[in-house]
């Protein structure tokens, strides 16, 4: 290629990557490395890295992994980081108090799945898949010390969580601020010339540069996206019970689409459509002149996230069992009898056989469910928690979408 062809290449692509973004830092830097590669055939190595904190992923995290997977067509090598060293730690990113740490079989348990719910999403065959334990555990003391040395105290309370915190009187743990420290050196070992994160996570992509820089690196590009918040308006997470998961069953994903606001429906079609989406495209634009209303546009977009992540054929499901549940208020036609076994006395709680058949997430959501006059038997609002069942079959209602036909035995 010539200089004028290098340069018009390496224009287009920075393009796809600075596309959706709201800060890409280091791009004129990254534009000479980029020059440079295109001319040596090389690829650059591109990274974005998720902590295994909770089993499932969800659509928010889809927004950067569509950017990943933009770049890995242009020829460029993603690294897909599972962070399950940084997972024990937790990042303190965007929390106003120290968040727990989790155990190693429970970030092992929840890794197990990652891979396979990104390769929904992105070319794991020709991508790079690493944990970061893989070099974190061989760091000696020595190593440590002298990675904490490349950064002040003063420097770690510019970030605005920690200095909330700080200001505040909140406790901040000293392993809270090896979290961003670790992070960076990831960049260290995988030699990236790019990281991609959330703008919630600004702060420790920008100490990747410092860090790469103090360990004889170039240092990378950074650029940032927006978050997808959740059905509550905060940031999108399973933890918070306001996310999608991608691995949600598909009616369960189109249900928690349907709920979200007419607005919010909006921001997720903008942050999620990726370029695709051509009837929803001009379903939105109809929107916009008024010759469509909300509900067709959310319909679309619930039965499109649900195709991407499930099938056509799960989408159309999804929205047939929508239409005869939600709208036409009928029970589900294929709910199949489960038998359960009561406890001493010939009875179970009503709190417990909603969590038993995984109905609720927890007894005290089915508690609060029922304090909101959300659960129904055989068709009859429920507003004792303390309810007990005997032998016998009962229909099961929580909320608008999740039934059980069970026979106590």
């Amino acid at each position: 290629m010539s200089d004028r062809t290098l340069a018009r290449e390496a224009a287009r692509q920075l393009d796809v990557m600075r596309e959706g973004a709201v800060a890409f830092h280091g791009e004129e830097e990254l534009r000479l490395r980029l020059i440079v590669a295109l001319k040596e055939q090389r690829p650059l190595r591109i990274k974005l890295g998720m902590d295994p904190s909770t089993p499932d992923l969800h659509i928010g995290h889809t927004v950067v992994l569509n950017k990943l997977t933009r770049i890995q067509e242009l020829g460029h090598t993603p690294i897909f980081l599972i962070g399950d060293f940084t997972a024990r730690i937790g990042d303190p990113s965007g929390k106003n108090k120290t968040r727990p740490a989790l155990d190693v079989d429970t970030v092992e348990r929840n890794a197990k799945t990652y891979v396979e719910q990104v390769g929904r999403i992105l070319d794991v065959e020709n991508a790079e898949v690493r944990f970061n334990s893989e070099w974190i555990e061989d760091l000696s003391s020595a190593d440590f010390v002298r990675l904490c040395s490349h950064y002040t105290v003063a420097r770690m309370l510019e970030r605005d969580d920690f200095a909330q915190r700080y200001a505040a009187n909140e406790p901040i743990s000293v392993h809270e601020f090896l979290y961003p420290l670790i992070q960076s050196y990831d960049s260290v070992a995988l030699c990236a010339d790019v990281e991609l994160g959330g703008t919630d996570q600004t702060f420790n992509l920008l100490m990747g540069r410092e860090i790469q820089r103090d360990y004889g690196q170039p240092p990378q590009a950074v650029i940032t996206h927006p978050l997808l918040v959740g059905s509550d308006g905060a940031k999108m997470s399973k933890s918070l019970g306001n996310g999608i998961g991608i691995s949600d069953r598909p009616d369960e994903m189109f249900g928690k689409v349907m709920s979200v606001s007419d607005t919010l429906m909006l921001e997720y079609y903008d942050l999620l459509h990726d370029g695709r989406w051509e009837a929803l495209k001009r379903l939105r634009e109809a929107l916009g002149r008024g010759e469509s209303g909300p509900m067709e546009f959310k319909l679309g977009l619930a039965r499109a996230l649900v195709e991407r992540f499930a099938g056509a054929e799960a989408a159309r499901e999804a929205a047939e069992q929508f239409r005869n549940v939600v709208q036409d208020k009928r029970t589900p036609k294929d709910l199949e009898e489960v038998r359960c076994e009561t406890g001493p006395g010939g009875e179970i709680g009503l709190v417990e056989l909603l969590e038993r058949l995984e109905l609720v997430a927890s007894r005290s959501e089915a508690r609060r469910l029922v304090g909101q006059k959300a659960v129904r038997v055989d068709g009859e609002v429920v507003a004792d928690p303390t309810l007990r069942l005997s032998a016998g079959c009962y229909l099961l209602k929580v909320g608008k979408r999740r039934f059980a036909r069970v026979r106590l035995i």
